[in-house]
């Protein structure tokens, strides 16, 4: 505790007696300082010990001892000292009653006690209170570093928490709360959510005290990183400000949490390492060898079904405008999804990162994430467990980044922009993980043509073929495959397309098809002659057949 006019009045060689404001004797003293100015307010900064003879000032007059009283008062001047026997042999009565008047504690020196002693003893206590701030705050420096070691950061927060006397809470990249402690501050951790969200926004380090009525109690957030972009927050909430000590186990605390991050993203970027030797070991159709290289790290991931997500950043030009039928009610969780894309440093593959590598610590699941490429052909690969928080997170995610697509103009300037493409995977092991990597591909592909944002090889199989011969490279192969029957048609001498499609609709069967053309069968039997003829193919072939056909409905929907 700092040194307060109680610990003065009490210390025996001081001999100070008390004349006024006796019931304001424990606020504390930053200072004591002597001056004989009538006005020594200017050079007063709050929590001072005054210590005066009245040599200059009219100390026996009742008013001006009032408004002197007063502007101390008014500058926090917390005590006045009187020396007594050296210009007045005792304190003047109009000096009594303007401190009693203000509550203004008045001390009366003995002229034996000089100020000088005064002066010692309070920078004595002072350094004494700061002597025992340092060295409580070493110890509880030495006790998080131990509970950082063994406990991790929840045990971290944990000992922080009752080194505050409150509590702490630990945050994420995406603004999710990881760890609380105690437990019950869970609650008042979830709701500074925003408050995070809006300190990650701003150079790092970076910190700010949350209060007001809507909160319980004072709380500081601190961003926790080295690089420009804030990979973690701390919040630590109390009752009051903190103290000396208090502020050392902080910023112990920061420091050792930022060393675990940094630790964490080294370790990451190795485990990821690993995970693309997975990865790689799966697509040879290597299981057994994945599952020895995977161990502990990702064996869970591959002892039961997952998907293959295969991520890409498409330019704006070669995306179409969003379906308005993708306008959907999106849940809380994606505006802070949606944040955390608009913040990654304009890198959309950077942010589907974060969303589902955040997703799978908060779920305590295993998730393989991969980066292939660099530039314009960088793209992300992620193994995640089907049905697990990955997926549906990076759904969740999908689904925002649709709905603000579809809100935005149809025409949408910027067209060097990227804007992120995905395509999910049917659920697979890891013998048919090569199978569902193409599944994802060819999702990807499809989710660029239609200009959505993600695709899942479901939505494939369960709907339509006949979208995707929207493709301009197949318009162009249907294009070639027909035209020498449509440049035989438009000379006049027969109708060889429509023909054939009716043909073809019927499965072969001659007699319904020329009833659906309204000719003889003959006449139908000689015009397919002819397209084998033109063609130089033979539609007893089931391929040519299904070629013809799917070319056919490519032309017919232009």
């Amino acid at each position: 505790m700092p040194p307060t006019l109680a610990s003065l009045v009490h210390h025996s060689a001081l001999k100070l007696t008390v004349r006024a404001g006796a019931d304001r004797l424990d606020v504390p003293v930053r200072w004591a300082h002597a001056s004989e100015l009538t006005d020594p307010v200017p050079y007063m900064e709050g929590g001072e010990l005054l210590l005066i003879t009245a040599l200059k000032l009219d100390a026996e007059n009742p008013e001006a001892m009032r408004r002197y009283v007063r502007r101390l008062v008014g500058a926090g001047v917390v005590g006045l000292g009187f020396a007594v026997g050296v210009n007045y042999e005792d304190i003047p009565e109009a000096l009594v009653d303007a401190a009693a008047e203000e509550d203004l504690p008045l001390l009366a020196v003995p002229r034996r006690t000089p100020f000088l002693a005064i002066s010692k003893a309070v920078s004595a206590a002072i350094a004494a209170d700061q002597y025992r701030a340092v060295t409580a705050g070493f110890a509880a420096q030495r006790e998080l570093t131990k509970q950082a070691l063994t406990g991790g950061p929840d045990g971290l927060l944990t000992a922080l928490a009752s080194q505050v006397n409150g509590w702490a809470a630990l945050y994420d990249a995406s603004g999710a709360v990881v760890a609380t402690a105690p437990e019950w501050a869970g609650r008042r951790a979830a709701r500074l959510t925003a408050d995070v969200e809006r300190l990650r926004e701003r150079p790092a380090p970076a910190s700010s005290v949350v209060g007001g009525p809507e909160h319980e109690d004072r709380v500081e957030l601190h961003t926790l990183g080295t690089g420009r972009r804030p990979r973690a927050a701390l919040a630590v909430g109390t009752a009051e400000a903190l103290g000396t000590a208090e502020r050392y186990a902080v910023h112990s605390a920061i420091a050792l949490l930022t060393l675990t991050t940094e630790r964490s993203r080294a370790l990451h970027e190795a485990e990821q390492r690993v995970g693309a030797a997975v990865l790689r070991m799966l697509l040879a159709g290597e299981p057994d060898h994945a599952r020895a290289v995977a161990g502990d790290l990702y064996g869970e991931l591959l002892d039961a079904p997952f998907r293959v997500i295969v991520a890409e950043a498409a330019s704006v030009s070669a995306a179409r405008v969003v379906d308005s039928g993708a306008r959907v009610a999106l849940p809380t969780t994606s505006a802070a999804l949606l944040v955390a894309a608009s913040e990654a440093n304009g890198d959309p593959l950077a942010a589907l990162t974060e969303v589902v590598e955040s997703a799978a610590a908060r779920a305590g699941e295993a998730v393989l994430v991969v980066p292939e490429g660099e530039g314009e052909t960088a793209r992300v690969v992620v193994l995640a467990a089907d049905g697990g928080a990955s997926v549906a997170a990076c759904a969740e995610y999908a689904a925002a980044l649709e709905a603000a697509r579809a809100g935005a103009a149809p025409e949408r300037p910027g067209a060097d922009e990227d804007e992120l493409v995905v395509g999910l995977s049917a659920p697979a092991g890891p013998i048919a993980a090569a199978a569902a990597y193409k599944q994802a591909e060819q999702a990807v592909s499809v989710a660029r043509r239609r200009g959505r944002v993600c695709v899942e090889h479901e939505q494939l199989a369960a709907g339509s073929v006949l979208p995707l011969l929207a493709d301009d490279a197949v318009k162009a192969f249907a294009d070639g495959l027909l035209r020498a029957l449509h440049e035989h048609d438009a000379t006049g001498r027969g109708d060889l397309v429509a023909s054939l499609r009716a043909w073809l609709s019927r499965h072969g069967q001659w007699d319904a098809a020329a009833a659906d053309l309204g000719v003889h069968r003959h006449t139908l039997r000689y015009r397919m002659r002819r397209v084998e003829e033109i063609l130089g193919r033979s539609l007893d072939d089931a391929d040519v057949r299904m070629e013809l056909w799917l070319a056919l409905k490519a032309t017919s929907a232009e």
